[in-house]
């Protein structure tokens, strides 16, 4: 997705076991483990369903695994270093245990497989995001002596049919995946490369796995898509109805649809693109009260010839006109973005075009980072990468500065206001203190008295830090 990426992505987010409930499943276990961004996560839930459904049960200790996958992420070189390095140490526990097959999925497995197969050995088998449904068959080659290897890209997959197994049991929040693929080619980005053209699932079955999702006590799903924005049942990229004895859905009217689902359950998605958001999101998003007032807009420069340059498809002003248009239907909604320092050939009066954008725009969130050069994408081949590690490092600290005191501005307006918060559970830091989000994104930390996970509680909040807000629940909502 978007972060270089949809990101919405959190490299700093650890690896992820799966477990599933394993009454009446018998066999050989599983051990998955995710990086990256939300769609690999929600990718590892249908990667293990379709091993379930295969005989294997999922299992949260890795000594006990007798195939251990991992679901990788392409974006920056040191995400790649960090699966590398789990990869070295699963190496090793295949000494002791060498009946033991180690697989590589996601955008890693595409761009790296004769590397991690046959130079470094670090794997038996290699599947990319398209070929999940293969991979019990994958394992078996592995078995009889063979490497395994299926990184066919497709055009139709969408894993409709496959109801994804939750990461936890009594979850809250809950990823839906409505497209796969992204036809942007953004130039310094690998995920046309890795997971393919566009393609939009039945919006029909979307409605259903929220459905099922609510009556399983799920209470937020975020709809998962590369460019969510460009979104289009029985549409061509072109606008073309594809078979005329069908309805067409735009990513509006999919979200309208989930919206009527229950005004009980929470609507968020992730991620939009500059170029595609239409009006029509909008004035769904304004209507509705469960569609949360929050937009993710990675804008990744503030200059129009770097964007150019990443073959962006938008302007700084074309840009800034969306956030006016956000502003104008929903003056309340909270906006974040994603911004590259250091792009190629990034000058001095390109970055300060960065900071500008940031100071008038006022993001109440970002995701920084320096620019790290793919390999095989078009900045890889058309541009060097030419500025300073030490330019992009001082580039990276000055906006961080700059959305620290952005994002504590966001947060010190909110205080005095009382906000519906979804609960998610303890805090971090205490459990006498509960903690969930606003509609815009905010994490909000209040007392626990005797209010309990999945609750909407009115907290009215009275103090905040940049990264939170503070205050006392009202009631419930």
């Amino acid at each position: 997705m978007e972060h270089n990426h949809n990101k919405v992505i959190d490299e700093g987010r650890q690896g992820e076991a799966l477990e599933l409930d394993n009454a009446n499943i018998s066999g050989k276990k599983l051990y998955v483990e995710s990086y990256g961004c939300q769609m690999n996560f929600s990718d590892s839930e249908v990667v293990a369903s379709i091993m379930t459904n295969n005989g294997y049960s999922t299992t949260r200790n890795i000594d006990e695994a007798d195939v251990v996958l991992i679901n990788t992420c392409s974006i920056r070189e040191n995400a790649e270093q960090r699966v590398r390095n789990r990869l070295t140490e699963f190496k090793h526990r295949k000494d002791q245990k060498p009946d033991l097959v180690v697989g590589i999925l996601g955008c890693m497995a595409e761009r790296l497989k004769k590397s991690l197969l046959e130079e470094e050995k670090l794997v038996d088998l290699v599947a990319g995001p398209d070929a999940y449904r293969d991979l019990p068959n994958l394992v078996d080659e592995v078995g009889t002596g063979q490497k395994a290897v299926n990184v066919l890209l497709s055009r139709d997959e969408t894993y409709a049919d496959i109801s994804p197994v939750r990461l936890d049991h009594g979850g809250i929040s809950a990823f839906v995946t409505i497209m796969r693929g992204c036809d942007n080619m953004c130039s310094f980005c690998v995920v046309p490369f890795t997971r393919g053209r566009e393609r939009s699932r039945d919006p029909h079955t979307i409605v259903e796995e929220c459905k099922d999702l609510l009556s399983k006590g799920y209470r937020e799903v975020t709809l998962l898509g590369q460019n969510v924005d460009s979104y289009r049942w029985n549409l061509t990229s072109k606008g073309v109805v594809k078979d005329e004895n069908q309805p067409t859905t735009n990513f509006a009217q999919l979200m309208e649809m989930v919206a009527l689902v229950s005004p009980d359950l929470r609507i968020r998605f992730s991620t939009s693109h500059p170029k595609d958001m239409t009006d029509d999101v909008l004035e769904i998003m304004a209507k509705y009260e469960n569609i949360c007032p929050y937009i993710h807009l990675p804008v990744q420069s503030g200059h129009s010839t770097v964007l150019e340059r990443m073959n962006r498809g938008y302007s700084r002003e074309w840009y800034l006109e969306r956030i006016d248009a956000i502003r104008r239907f929903m003056p309340d909604c909270a906006i974040s973005t994603d911004i590259i320092t250091g792009f190629c050939g990034e000058t001095d009066d390109e970055h300060d075009a960065t900071v500008s954008l940031m100071q008038q725009v006022k993001f109440d969130f970002a995701y920084m980072f320096k620019y790290s050069e793919r390999p095989k994408t078009l900045a890889e081949r058309r541009f060097a990468d030419d500025v300073p590690e030490e330019v992009k490092a001082k580039r990276l600290t000055e906006i961080i500065e700059l959305q620290l005191k952005n994002s504590k501005l966001s947060n010190e307006k909110q205080v005095g206001e009382t906000v519906k918060v979804l609960v998610e559970g303890a805090s971090k830091r205490s459990e006498d203190q509960l903690c969930g989000r606003n509609g815009q994104n905010a994490m909000v930390i209040f007392p626990r008295e005797n209010y309990e996970k999945g609750q909407y509680v009115l907290v009215k909040i009275t103090s905040c830090t940049s990264a939170t807000l503070l205050g006392e629940a009202i009631s419930i909502c």
